[in-house]
């Protein structure tokens, strides 16, 4: 099954600038959060809101170029694959004017029971929620 692939558009705010006068690193890690929880929320039923929660296990992301105030990125997303109680979600981050890819990431995600807060199977339902075909 080929993933669902979800962005957003963000201007780059005064507030992500470190001291070198580029987007700090933390930012990006921020910006990948979001879309994974935008996309989360997006396709997830109101029922699954309720029932499941995402723990992250293990964040990675590789640097590829500088962002500067002002700079529209558009921040992209996909699972990449499924399995037990883990995910793992990827991401690129590109500056829309030129198409510059300025980092990409993954992480590795954890379903949990959102009242036990244990670890939880995967449902095929959840799994479905983001290939292609599913959501528009």
């Amino acid at each position: 099954m080929k993933p669902q692939r979800y962005s957003f558009e963000l201007t780059v705010p005064p507030s992500a600038i470190d001291q070198r006068n580029h987007v700090n690193n933390l930012s990006y890690l921020q910006w990948c959060l979001e879309a994974a929880e935008k996309h989360w929320e997006r396709n997830a039923t109101d029922e699954m809101l309720k029932s499941y929660v995402w723990y992250v296990l293990r964040h990675e992301i590789d640097y590829r170029a500088s962002s500067f105030e002002g700079e529209r990125l558009r921040v992209e997303t996909w699972v990449e694959s499924s399995e037990g109680v883990k995910s793992e979600r990827r991401y690129r981050i590109l500056r829309v004017e030129d198409d510059k890819l300025l980092a990409e990431a993954r992480t590795s995600w954890c379903l949990l029971n959102a009242l036990t807060l244990r670890p939880t199977r995967i449902p095929d339902e959840i799994r479905i929620l983001f290939e292609e075909n599913q959501m528009l």
